[in-house]
């Protein structure tokens, strides 16, 4: 394999840095690259590495799992994983959200030469989903799970994984429908090639059988899979509205009843030939638009982001259960990075707990003994107990989750495109032919009548808007979806051309999430002293010491001697010769300063004496500059955040002051779109935080930053 860069590993192309891990002369970033390169050469699954270059996936995982996947032997749990079992053969279904290329297809597919216990495994690469076919007898559901987990490729085992049951049936319908609709038309078609080809009528004997047997084969297309657009415009009809699918059903009755009547009255051939394609090529779109939505599909809710199962404190000892069982006042154990499932009270162990997922705000909140923690947060620190206040669906998270219910949109966003046409369009041809008949049979001309009739229908049976939509945003969902922008619905598409003012939060959203921009001040560091201040902030999970550690992360390590860290005030150790002190100002200084900053400082000392500090800021996304400018051309651009006005200083360069608002509560967020939606501005939200759910809900479309 070759690499364009000698300091990358081999395995996931990642930078190596000073100290890389060697392994008979190969270089790899972390042991665990250095884990699955050994496992799969010694199963010889060496393809791997010469379908893509550097395929690997770098994760901060190990092959040491302890008791972290314990709950899948429990019997509940199994029963919600697998799909089927008959005997000691079961079969199972894990969402991999890692997998991106070839290698990793290829990989995934020929897990039985990792383990003889695996018959048969296949990849969904559009659903990034793999399908397994295990023996039980030699490798159970945890150890599966372990073995995917240690080359890297470690399933989502959240609830909503579990819980997901795919609605196949209504799929499988629709390609019933379609099949029956194509067989009929490639035949029609078939009995009609001759009439095409002549220009003419077949003789009276042939060309009456052919149209008695196109007749016949039409019947169970009109009936059955054409049903949908009659049953969905009787459906609107009873809720007095006027769907595309009214003319559409319309037109299909009308041209069945015209083939009808001259087949069995006149001889002729009728319209069996458009009136099958016209169905069959509708259905098409209808599949080809709803294929499109499940390759896009990112539709979640609150449970797909937690544990299947959660550890319990049952007299002492430790047990799995299921989310769903959780009920109050059970004491839960919480490991580094697991998520709080329910709001609870800390009653052991120091809390560092990471409120991203629902603030957008990365920084960890300080939890002690008897504190209250929301659900939603993650541990960012050791093992932590705690005692569940309310059951999971009656969490703070959860109501903020649900916040789409409590908030209407103005009505007239609601309605489609094809929709306010029809409203038109349908009583306007009924009119025109209502009134043709009306004229030709005033006349006594009662067949004419019925022809024109029908014939306007027919004619004007909007079949090119209907074959056309699904087309056009399914292609233009696709279009998007390359971009990397996820289209929720084609409504969001028709209001997009709509937008007059963009709303930007700004953590996460406009910020580069965990990163951040850093500068140092004061007396300089000497290369030691450095090293020895890498080495103690990579200690800790504080995000201000992640930082400062990653910006030293091409130093050497040195393992420190000694290292103690005071929640929320600072840490200290010794590495190498040197005690370094690193903090807040009154935590390494011994004094309070009263100057208000725009940024985090943390002070650092060393021997005993101040150096200097570091100033640590928002980073924010590359090309954010020139991405504002372009849409202050077009469009009235807000910031509204729930985060403190510190930085505002910063921002005036890219927002004017008068737009830009802070410590907004999610409430305040959604009102906020409501009250420009009162003024007539259509809105375009941009969010990332579960705090932003109500405002996103709330505005005409948006778009989330995850």
């Amino acid at each position: 394999m070759n690499q364009s860069n000698t300091n990358n590993c081999i395995h996931c192309g990642a930078d190596c840095g000073k100290t890389p891990v060697i392994w008979e002369e190969k270089i790899f970033c972390c042991k665990g690259c250095k884990t699955v390169y050994q496992l799969l050469h010694e199963n010889k699954l060496y393809n791997y590495y010469k379908l893509e270059e550097t395929p690997g996936v770098k994760l901060e995982t190990t092959t040491e799992f302890g008791n972290k996947y314990a709950f899948l032997d429990n019997a509940e749990v199994k029963e919600k994983l697998i799909t089927f079992s008959e005997g000691n053969i079961s079969k199972v279904k894990f969402f991999i959200p890692v997998i991106h290329c070839a290698s990793c297809i290829w990989l995934l597919e020929n897990l039985e030469k990792l383990n003889k216990g695996i018959r048969y495994s296949f990849v969904n690469f559009t659903k990034k989903e793999v399908d397994i076919t295990f023996d039980e007898s030699v490798i159970t559901l945890r150890q599966l799970v372990e073995l995917l987990s240690s080359i890297h490729y470690i399933p989502d085992l959240s609830q909503s994984m579990s819980d997901k049951k795919e609605d196949n049936q209504s799929y499988k319908k629709l390609l019933y429908k379609i099949g029956i609709a194509g067989f009929v038309f490639i035949n029609v078609m078939t009995y009609s090639l001759p009439a095409y080809f002549n220009g003419e009528p077949l003789n009276d004997n042939l060309q009456s059988v052919f149209s008695i047997l196109s007749y016949i084969l039409v019947i169970p297309v009109v009936f059955y899979s054409g049903s949908d657009y009659y049953i969905s415009a009787i459906k609107n009809l009873l809720k007095k509205n006027i769907s595309i699918d009214l003319p559409i059903a319309l037109g299909i009755i009308v041209l069945f009843l015209v083939t009808t009547y001259e087949i069995f009255h006149t001889g002729g051939s009728g319209y069996c030939d458009s009136l099958s394609g016209l169905i069959f090529f509708m259905l098409v779109g209808k599949w080809y638009q709803s294929h499109t939505y499940e390759a896009l599909s990112f539709e979640r809710n609150y449970k797909s982001y937690f544990p299947i199962a959660v550890t319990k404190i049952n007299k002492q000892i430790e047990e799995s259960i299921l989310l769903e069982n959780i009920v109050m006042d059970d004491e839960l154990i919480i490991r580094n990075k697991e998520l709080i499932p329910a709001d609870s009270i800390l009653i052991d162990g120091e809390g560092q707990i990471d409120y991203s997922f629902v603030t957008g705000e990365s920084s960890p909140v300080v939890k002690k003994a008897e504190d209250f923690i929301y659900a939603g947060g993650r541990q960012m620190g050791g093992i932590i107990k705690i005692r569940v206040q309310k059951e999971v669906n009656q969490s703070h998270l959860t109501k903020l989750w649900n916040q789409d219910k409590s908030y209407e949109k103005p009505s007239d966003s609601l309605k489609t495109l094809s929709d306010k046409i029809s409203q038109y369009f349908t009583v306007i041809i009924i009119a025109i032919a209502i009134a043709g008949f009306a004229f030709w049979f005033w006349n006594g001309e009662t067949h004419t009548a019925i022809f024109v009739f029908t014939s306007v229908l027919i004619i004007a049976c909007p079949c090119a808007l209907a074959l056309s939509i699904p087309f056009t945003f399914g292609n233009t969902m696709r279009i998007f979806g390359k971009a990397g922008l996820y289209i929720k619905n084609t409504g969001v598409i028709e209001k997009m051309s709509h937008i007059s003012v963009v709303v930007f939060d700004k953590t996460g959203t406009i910020t580069q999430p965990n990163e951040t921009k850093i500068n140092y001040s004061g007396e300089t560091l000497s290369k030691e002293e450095m090293d020895a201040v890498f080495s103690i902030s990579k200690q800790s999970t504080h995000p201000l010491s992640h930082s400062i550690s990653s910006s030293y992360r091409h130093l050497n390590y040195q393992s420190p001697e000694h290292f103690v860290e005071v929640a929320g005030r600072g840490i200290f150790g010794k590495a190498g010769n040197y005690n370094i002190k690193i903090g807040s100002e009154e935590y390494v200084c011994n004094k309070k300063s009263e100057s208000t900053r725009e940024s985090s400082i943390v002070f650092v000392s060393v021997n005993e004496k101040v150096k200097g500090f570091y100033t640590i800021s928002n980073k924010y996304r590359e090309g954010f500059g020139e991405v504002l400018k372009t849409l202050k051309s077009k469009f009235k651009i807000y910031l509204i955040s729930g985060d403190n006005d510190a930085e505002a200083k910063n921002l005036t360069g890219f927002f004017e002051k008068d737009k830009m608002f802070f410590d907004q509560k999610p409430a305040d967020k959604a009102e906020f779109i409501k009250e420009l939606q009162e003024k007539g501005e259509t809105i375009l939200m941009t969010g990332d935080g579960l705090n932003d759910a109500g405002a996103l809900m709330q505005s005409d479309s948006t778009h989330s930053c995850r």
